[in-house]
């Protein structure tokens, strides 16, 4: 989420989806030794001034950046809500399946019981932590983007098989078995890839401006999240 000539000698405007998510805060270098695949927090910025001439861009990159915090933003609660913390685990997120979100390039829903100021407390710090190294954060195994790839890992792998097996019914049955096993094994590693590099982004650029009770567009309850973009 960086790209101009600014971007520390970068030698492309889209190198800002190579960015490692695993780097325990401890290990992160002082910018002057960061490598080049680091998020840096001008880079969407960036990005946007060379090329704001694409329409839809703006909301784009922070679509991305509202799905990271989002997904933080449930991390963070359900440490807070959890009864029983991982005692001597430092590296195991817990999940409150309860909670779930839905992200717009103007903010987040957030569905589940939560209070409200436990909410605006858990937002500050999702985006606090992911700002400050935590970008594992950004990665939530109950994204829709992991059903997306794995549909349209399943989609292919069935057209594959079925163009390459005989047209019998007993190796195509066979085939599409095959196809859907592979799928289910390899749908969740490649989710959370295509999370860290296209449908998420450290949220450098957002403000939290209000957090309301409201209903979504199918009229279900929830809180949103509205945030702004700065520079």
């Amino acid at each position: 989420m960086n790209t101009s000539a600014s971007f520390q000698g970068s030698s492309s405007p889209f190198e800002f989806f190579n960015f490692d998510f695993t780097t325990p805060i401890s290990e992160i270098p002082a910018p002057e030794y960061r490598p080049l695949d680091f998020p840096q927090p001008t880079q969407d910025a960036d990005l946007l001034r060379q090329l704001s001439f694409i329409p839809g861009l703006k909301e784009i990159l922070m679509l991305r950046q509202v799905h990271a915090l989002e997904h933080a933003t449930v991390w963070v609660l359900s440490e807070s809500k959890s009864a029983y913390p991982a005692k001597g685990a430092t590296n195991v997120q817990l999940d409150n399946e309860l909670l779930g979100g839905l992200s717009t390039e103007q903010g987040f829903y957030l569905y589940g019981e939560v209070n409200i100021s436990d909410l605006r407390r858990g937002v500050i710090l999702a985006r606090h932590r992911l700002t400050s190294g935590e970008w594992d954060l950004a990665v939530h195994p109950r994204c829709g983007t992991n059903l997306s790839v794995a549909m349209l890992l399943t989609a292919g792998l069935a057209v594959g098989v079925h163009l390459l097996l005989p047209f019998r019914p007993i190796e195509q049955l066979i085939g599409l078995g095959l196809a859907a096993t592979t799928a289910a094994e390899l749908a969740p590693d490649l989710g959370s890839m295509a999370q860290r590099y296209l449908t998420t982004a450290i949220p450098f650029n957002l403000t939290i401006e209000n957090i309301t009770r409201t209903r979504d567009v199918w009229g279900r309850e929830a809180h949103f999240v509205k945030v702004g973009w700065q520079e």
